[in-house]
């Protein structure tokens, strides 16, 4: 234990003048335990302010992952990567350690404080703000899909189902993107488990639907609900009848009964959706033909209804369409460019920007992915983007 004699002996050597410094001393001395701490004990972890404030008011910070992934830590809204930073310098834990402000309020004279250190450390773990790795939540749930209440696999219980809590458990995402992803995928939650519909008993609840509409001479704008229920209910689940409504249409009430405003877009999407799933490639005049025809009367269709699902090729004679959807694509970065450069040598920006869209970050454009990811040159006048790297 230092004495007030030692401390000022030491000053006076390193040439440091007592009165410029704070008149409280720490003494630090490892403890017994110190090396045993910094033996994997425990880790370190920098938080920016925001996070320190949720963690002080009681709200908890997750980190998922598998084995054989890179850990998140999530919040409830957002998620970061996780990632080890080493430091030079030694960083030491010192319970109950004050700071030179909180000294300064308790108006300390000239006392010596001696500390233990509990445990040192060389490197800390810090955070990033990431996209959420959702790619796996569609694997999963397609591993299963729901064909309706009949269908063989919902008697057969070795099918995979996935619950709220697995979900959580399993995706590296935090449960608000979770949840929106979920939305964006058009699955619903039946008997506890969250399913995805298969493609063609989606766009049967679609047609019973839309055939009602046309049958009853309602506006598109103006679908009851309990009418629905009542005249397909026989034909369907009502539950399936309600989220078949909710998927393609905007629900809103009007003089205490539910209605829902039905999407031409969404509606416009899908059909095409269906018309191009078995085929390998559609002749583009062809397939508009078809599409429009296919289409509830009073809907109109564009190709600007069908980004990140499909792609026009304009440099083949005749110009052809193929079903190219982006969640197809994959997740990261170099990967996703490397997979569309090898799909087409030279993409212009608005043919490219729906598959690379949901890969900016925040304050992050298309453009400076583009910059990063790409090189451009003109071509007949236009600008496009080619590979950075060769692809085989």
């Amino acid at each position: 234990m230092r004495t007030r004699e030692e401390v000022d002996a030491t000053l006076q050597i390193a040439k440091l003048k007592a009165a410029e410094l704070r008149p409280t001393v720490h003494c630090l001395s490892f403890g017994s335990g110190a090396g045993a701490a910094a033996a994997g004990d425990f880790c370190l972890l920098e938080l920016e302010p925001a996070l320190c404030g949720q963690l002080e008011a009681g709200h908890s910070l997750v980190i998922r992952g598998d084995k054989d992934e890179q850990a998140v830590l999530c919040t409830k809204h957002k998620t970061y990567d996780l990632k080890i930073a080493d430091t030079s310098n030694m960083l030491l834990l010192i319970p109950g350690c004050k700071t030179p402000e909180q000294l300064k309020e308790e108006e300390a004279h000239c006392d010596i404080i001696h500390t233990e250190i509990f445990g040192f450390s060389n490197n800390y773990w810090e955070i990033r703000r990431c996209r959420p790795k959702l790619k796996k939540l569609k694997k999963l749930l397609m591993e299963n899909t729901y064909e309706g209440p009949d269908s063989q696999k919902e008697v057969d219980s070795n099918c995979p189902k996935y619950t709220t809590k697995d979900l959580l458990d399993t995706i590296q995402a935090s449960e608000e993107e979770i949840m929106t992803r979920l939305r964006v995928l058009n699955a619903c939650e039946i008997g506890g488990y969250w399913r995805i519909l298969e493609f063609d008993y989606e766009m049967k609840l679609l047609n019973h639907v839309t055939q009602l509409v046309d049958s009853e001479s309602w506006s598109f704008s103006k679908v009851p609900l309990n009418v629905c229920l009542q005249e397909l209910g026989p034909l369907e689940p009502e539950e399936m009848i309600e989220h078949c409504l909710t998927c393609y249409g905007r629900k809103y009430m009007d003089e205490g009964e539910v209605y829902f405003e039905l999407s031409a877009d969404k509606i416009c999407r899908a059909t095409a959706q269906m018309l191009l799933q078995n085929a390998v490639k559609f002749n583009l005049a062809e397939f508009q033909e078809v599409w429009q025809q296919s289409v509830p009367e009073g809907m109109m269709t564009s190709l600007d209804q069908l980004k990140g699902l499909a792609l026009v090729d304009r440099q083949t004679r005749p110009e052809i369409i193929f079903l190219l959807k982006v969640d197809d694509l994959p997740e990261g970065n170099q990967e996703r460019f490397n997979s569309l450069f090898s799909l087409r040598e030279k993409w212009t920006e608005e043919d490219i920007a729906p598959y690379i869209q949901d890969l900016c970050g925040e304050k992050q454009t298309i453009g400076a992915l583009l910059t990063k990811y790409s090189r451009s040159s003109m071509q007949n006048g236009v600008k496009v983007y080619n590979s950075r790297r060769l692809i085989s």
